[in-house]
């Protein structure tokens, strides 16, 4: 893939592409302040047509940096959860391009799709006894190449130039840390959960290195669903007062409609943590004796009333992400947690 060769008076622009906005956001050249952030949203309805959805992408990140301060041209952009295949798999002990080997012939039985038109990279988790030998834990990432000529498209027409083109779990990881960087955070494992408009992508993680790595299908478009189905109304007409009640204090909610939208949604709620719980347990039994110590919940859907829940369901310390708090600059408006990709992605360094 795309590399980013040299370095400038500031970090690259992270550019975050969701379902349903995009965000940029540039760090200053010491990474201690952000310079520039913002979101432009996409249209509400799912265009069928990929040349439609990716004209609305090419509008909105110009959009957003029209009459901004982003300084430069170079940009990291983002394969997401649509076009990303990812797997933990187990492999014969191995290093350098032995392991490399291991790990792409065994792509070529699990991709669901050929590994001669595959992009295909690995991260190196750590040794696992499977019965009485010893093997290694890696997570497997790969997409289609035509994803990859996909985003160089969108960059080209938007004059950016692509420094690197990275995948949201390795963002995550790099974005959040980059803050849990006390000693007592070195042995420590996190799970990060970074719940989106379309999906949740988890990453569980020992300090730097990433030993777990899933996607799950429920994200914030499913929990409008579910509220438009019971309470008679439209998706839009949902999200939005999901999110007016969601960015509120609790104090400030009227509790007949609080009410309403807990008992709309907890079903998708019930699933999500079900989902989250086998993750926590394929992990525990994998890398035994490395239990996770805290969840970090991020993304868009990230708020107070969803962290409580998760909290009290999964037995485990939570908090709210904020992959900004380390900056000098205030925060942009909005939830603080659904800029975790795009710093990720403008932290991104040289290799």
């Amino acid at each position: 893939m795309v590399k980013w060769l040299s370095n400038s008076n500031y970090s690259p622009i992270g550019v975050d592409i969701g379902s349903r906005s995009v965000k940029l956001l540039q760090f200053g050249a010491d990474r201690s302040r952000v310079c520039e952030a913002a979101r432009w949203d996409l249209p509400a309805d799912e265009p069928g047509d990929a040349e439609l959805r990716d004209r609305r992408i090419i509008e909105a990140i110009d959009r957003a940096r029209e009459g901004r301060r982003f300084r430069g041209r170079k940009a990291v952009f983002c394969i997401g959860a649509d076009d990303l295949f990812v797997q933990n798999i187990r492999v014969a002990q191995a290093t350098g391009e032995e392991l490399k080997k291991i790990v792409h012939f065994e792509a070529a039985g699990r991709l669901p799709f050929g590994p001669d038109e595959a992009e295909i990279r690995y991260l190196d988790a750590a040794d696992v006894r499977q019965g009485d030998v010893i093997r290694r834990e890696v997570i497997l990432m790969a997409c289609r190449r035509p994803a990859v000529e996909r985003i160089l498209a969108l960059a080209e027409s938007t004059a950016l130039v692509p420094a690197a083109i990275d995948v949201e779990p390795t963002a995550l990881l790099r974005c959040y840390s980059s803050q849990y960087r006390r000693d007592d955070d070195q042995n420590r494992h996190f799970m990060f959960v970074n719940i989106g408009a379309s999906n949740t992508g988890v990453v569980i993680s020992r300090c730097t290195d990433a030993m777990f790595v899933k996607y799950i299908d429920i994200g914030g478009k499913h929990l409008d669903d579910a509220v438009a189905g019971r309470l008679k109304m439209s998706p839009a007409d949902a999200a939005a007062l999901r999110r007016h009640n969601g960015d509120r204090r609790a104090d400030q909610r009227d509790p007949e409609v609080a009410r309403s939208l807990a008992e709309s949604i907890r079903g998708v709620l019930d699933k999500l943590v079900n989902e989250l719980s086998l993750c926590l347990r394929y992990y525990s039994v994998t890398f035994r004796g490395s239990p996770v110590s805290q969840v970090v919940l991020g993304g868009g859907e990230a708020t107070q009333s969803m962290l409580e829940w998760l909290s009290s369901r999964l037995d485990l310390p939570c908090e709210l992400g904020n992959p900004l708090r380390t900056y000098d600059q205030a925060a942009p408006p909005g939830r603080v947690g659904q800029w975790d990709v795009a710093a990720g992605l403008a932290l991104r360094e040289g290799d």
